[in-house]
């Protein structure tokens, strides 16, 4: 009977040290990510820079699972679990580990890239192509470690991928000309996220994102246009935020032949004047004026030139500044004339 009894709480020992290290080590993780992550968020609130910020919220979500891991190897170290079976686990902990910190490297960068390339001028602009390349470069690494450290030689592996590049590039040829197109269109930054385009084959819009393959536009209808990079850099491109934002309004009018040009001149810019200065999108500090181009077949021609903060508020100036034009111009005597056509009928009896 002792030496069942014996027996039993060897056993019952052996079962319970590991689950409670199991347990401890859970607890401590959660303890941690409680007590420590509290403060370091207090602080990062303090500093001003956003680095801080990036890694705390980066490394919080992993590190209950860093903990599990770490119960899980206090657990086999104290079993009596069969070595082979231990070593299997072992190398299993150390490829997640090394995954998971390649993991929150990628996520650090991407966010990195994010938030500085924005401030600094000479970055590359925020792209998902821009992001996306830092995760690829660091996930490529984590992998070539992980091999490395189950005891895979990664010189064949470089050798083979060299081979068979040529393979690879011949094959997609298509899909890296638009890679490489799109490095091209980031690089140079003639088109940004953000800009209004306008296509040689008429579509036009807001560019939104520029990916591994295409670029996408979305039209002032709310539809998207996925342009190929390759395509894109071949394409005849009007921006209308290069080399600013700002632009000029040009709206082409016509007056009576009989008209006082300098006062229609006066009473045209004044009514141009106040629509830029009360209309959303206008340039107030910007003073509008006319040029006279042409005696034409029944008015006499003049272009009047605002000014708009960007491409899609002409629209909204052009409609009000036709709609208190014309009210303007009918309370002041100034004729529009409708189109006119003199028949000469002694020439016709000839």
């Amino acid at each position: 009977m002792n030496i069942f009894s014996e027996f039993f709480i060897q056993n019952l020992f052996n079962t319970l040290v590991p689950v409670l290290i199991f347990l401890i080590a859970i607890i401590c993780g959660f303890i941690i990510r409680k007590i420590i992550f509290v403060r370091l968020n207090r602080w990062s609130r303090h500093t001003k820079t956003q680095v801080d910020d990036i890694i705390i919220d980066s490394i919080k979500g992993p590190l209950i699972i860093w903990f599990l891991m770490l119960g899980i190897y206090f657990v086999l170290e104290s079993s009596k679990l069969p070595e082979n079976l231990v070593h299997i686990i072992d190398k299993f902990l150390l490829v997640l580990g090394i995954f998971l910190i390649t993991f929150v490297l990628a996520n650090i960068s991407s966010k990195l890239v994010s938030v500085y390339s924005r401030k600094v001028e000479t970055s590359l602009p925020v792209t998902s192509l821009t992001q996306n390349i830092s995760r690829i470069i660091i996930f490529t690494i984590g992998i070539l470690v992980i091999l490395q450290s189950l005891g895979v030689s990664i010189t064949p592996i470089l050798a083979t991928l060299g081979l068979g590049g040529l393979v690879v590039a011949l094959a997609l040829q298509e899909t890296l000309s638009n890679l490489f197109s799109g490095f091209h269109i980031i690089i140079t930054k003639q088109i940004r996220v953000g800009d209004y385009l306008k296509l040689d084959t008429g579509e036009e819009g807001y560019v939104m994102d520029i990916t591994w393959r295409t670029t996408k536009i979305r039209m002032l209808p709310n539809n998207i246009v996925l342009v190929p990079n390759e395509k894109l850099t071949k394409a005849i491109v009007t921006n209308y935020c290069l080399p600013d934002k700002e632009m000029a309004v040009l709206v082409n009018l016509g007056v009576h032949y009989k008209s006082d040009l300098r006062r229609a001149e006066k009473i045209t810019c004044e009514a141009a004047k106040e629509v830029i200065k009360e209309v959303p999108g206008g340039v107030p500090e910007f003073e509008p004026f006319i040029r006279y181009g042409a005696f034409g077949d029944f008015t006499i021609n003049l272009t009047v030139i605002l000014r708009a903060r960007e491409f899609v508020d002409r629209y909204l100036i052009k409609h009000e500044f036709l709609k208190r034009l014309h009210e303007r111009y009918a309370k002041e005597g100034i004729t529009i004339p409708y189109p006119i056509r003199a028949i000469n009928y002694e020439q016709e009896k000839e």
